[in-house]
């Protein structure tokens, strides 16, 4: 067999394993991949419990949730806005208020109960689905798990035209899914995990 026969038969094989292999996606980059915590300080939100610590002074000490208007009323200084700050953050901002009653107030504050995370950690799936739905976040999940907790496209779904959108950083994401090829065809390159605050839409087709 000579070699011009042998790069032939390469050429075509390489043809071959190409038109056999499809459409093909790009792979989520790194920056979008499931971690297992995140790295995004929570921040005091509206229902939320807080413990509020001073150090050798049980009488400012308190546990409280937050109010509508994101605030709690503390001894000595009145109503404090929590919502919006870390535990670190209100932690500092209590403390330079006590300034002007105690002389070098040591605050600890501890979120009891983060309720307000509840709508923080969901996904959500949107538009030609049967059911479109908000639910809890469960560790595992995947943009499949969640169309199919919607009862799974409607008959006017576009579902190769499906997207993702993700807050990385900061900044919304957009990764395409193609969910005919998930759901029809059994390919998963873009069945992709879920994190809290996902959200997956399916446009309609247009007639």
């Amino acid at each position: 067999m000579n070699n011009k026969y042998v790069r032939y038969l390469w050429f075509v094989l390489v043809v071959c394993l190409t038109a056999c292999g499809g459409q093909q996606y790009d792979v989520m980059p790194e920056e979008g991949l499931v971690k297992d915590y995140s790295s995004e300080p929570y921040t005091v939100g509206v229902g939320d419990v807080i413990k509020v610590e001073v150090w050798g002074n049980d009488k400012l000490s308190l546990q409280v949730p937050v109010r509508p208007d994101g605030k709690i009323s503390m001894s000595l200084v009145g109503d404090v806005l929590a919502a919006g700050k870390t535990a670190e953050g209100l932690s500092q901002h209590i403390t330079e208020l006590l300034l002007n009653y105690i002389k070098n107030p040591q605050v600890t504050v501890i979120i009891a109960n983060p309720s307000s995370a509840d709508f923080q950690h969901r996904v959500r799936v949107t538009g030609a689905v049967r059911s479109p739905q908000s639910i809890p976040y469960r560790k595992g999940m995947t943009v499949m798990d969640i169309v199919l907790l919607a009862g799974g496209l409607n008959e006017f779904a576009k579902g190769d035209d499906a997207k993702l959108y993700r807050r990385v950083d900061g900044k919304v994401k957009v990764y395409s899914v193609n969910l005919d090829d998930i759901l029809r065809s059994g390919r998963l390159e873009t069945n992709y995990p879920l994190v809290p605050s996902d959200i997956v839409t399916i446009p309609e087709r247009s007639f």
